[in-house]
């Protein structure tokens, strides 16, 4: 059904209600994932531990002497062939390759779940736009499903090693707060965006900018873990090695980092079109700087020797400074760019 609204553009109400529909569908499979790469982190810490008191109950194994008159003689027990034995008879297999645990099975089979989730919420974002004929990233429901969405691929890239995606459970908590949040205290329903943002720089600022966020919000989690592991190294044993989190943190800015700086850039020159000035010192365009500030200095406290732990909580001011800006400048502060649908 297409409905024509004030502004005289028509709205597919059918698409809007199928849209909507798939977002629902990818906040409930992308928590599913979550539950499921947890319990797989579960079942890894407990047979780690179990493993261990096996080890440590395990009584130490001598050899048994023994003899008569003062002479003595090792006792020898059932010689074990070994690969490559030419005993005749026996049949070599070669070495047996280790059994998959059952965690890591788990956490193999809950990686293709999230791909689920991204294809219906993906979706989503398609029919959003189809059903009002724009970009559908127009109001601040719109913008934080798309930034949730970039933020799940830049995990999966980033996580895509066999021993990394249970780190996927940590990257789709945040996201599932803002989908939810974004989903319920600020949903819009579909309709034609406001007249200021009637432009094609829509279609190139804010995908560029929410692509940005969404990288730099993983960077974040992962310096957050990077940090939980360096307070409690003998609790998070099932955690990757501190270097690994701070490779994979690290490997986000250097992809967020100038994404953002490109989307300051092309903001600006969008103002110019729109307003007459580059620069204004807006609320939204002054946090965007502090949190590109925020990141050079990441970047740089990162190629100090001596500060690695430094440049993580550098990094996790950064995240915060960038949904700070998601947020709080959108619904509480007062500005040009306050277009929170609602």
């Amino acid at each position: 059904m297409n409905t024509d609204t004030d502004m005289g553009v028509y709205v597919n109400e059918t698409l809007g209600r199928l849209s909507d529909e798939f977002y629902m569908v990818a906040l409930i499979v992308y928590f599913l994932a979550m539950v499921l790469f947890l319990v797989s982190l579960a079942m890894a810490a407990k047979t780690r531990t179990a493993a261990g008191e096996a080890l440590a109950a395990a009584p130490d194994r001598e050899l048994v002497h023994a003899g008569a008159g003062g002479s003595s003689t090792t006792a020898t027990t059932t010689a074990v062939p070994s690969a490559g034995d030419r005993t005749p008879g026996r049949i070599d297999d070669g070495p047996k390759k280790p059994r998959r645990s059952r965690s890591a099975t788990l956490s193999a089979a809950t990686y293709p779940v999230v791909f689920i989730g991204l294809i219906a919420h993906i979706a989503s974002i398609v029919l959003r736009g189809v059903a009002t004929e724009r970009m559908p990233w127009g109001n601040m429901y719109e913008f934080i499903s798309v930034t949730c969405a970039a933020a799940v691929v830049g995990g999966l890239v980033a996580l895509r090693n066999v021993k990394y995606r249970p780190m996927m459970s940590f990257v789709l908590l945040p996201v599932l707060v803002m989908m939810f949040f974004g989903g319920t205290a600020l949903y819009a329903d579909a309709a034609p965006v406001v007249p200021a943002l009637k432009s094609y720089w829509l279609a190139i600022h804010v995908s560029v900018i929410s692509i940005a966020s969404g990288l730099l919000v993983v960077s974040g989690v992962l310096s957050v873990l990077f940090l939980v592991k360096d307070r409690w190294p003998a609790a998070t044993e099932i955690l990757p090695s501190k270097e690994s989190l701070d490779r994979l943190a690290y490997k986000c800015v250097v992809v967020g980092f100038p994404l953002l700086g490109i989307g300051i850039i092309l903001g600006a020159i969008w103002a110019e079109a729109a307003w007459g000035r580059y620069w204004g010192w807006d609320p939204k365009e002054t946090v965007s700087f502090i949190s590109w500030v925020i990141y050079a200095a990441y970047l740089h406290a990162r190629a100090t020797a001596g500060w690695r732990i430094g440049a993580a909580w550098i990094n996790v001011a950064g995240a915060a400074s960038v949904i700070f800006n998601l947020f709080a400048i959108n619904l509480v502060v007062s500005g040009l760019h306050s277009y929170a649908g609602l």
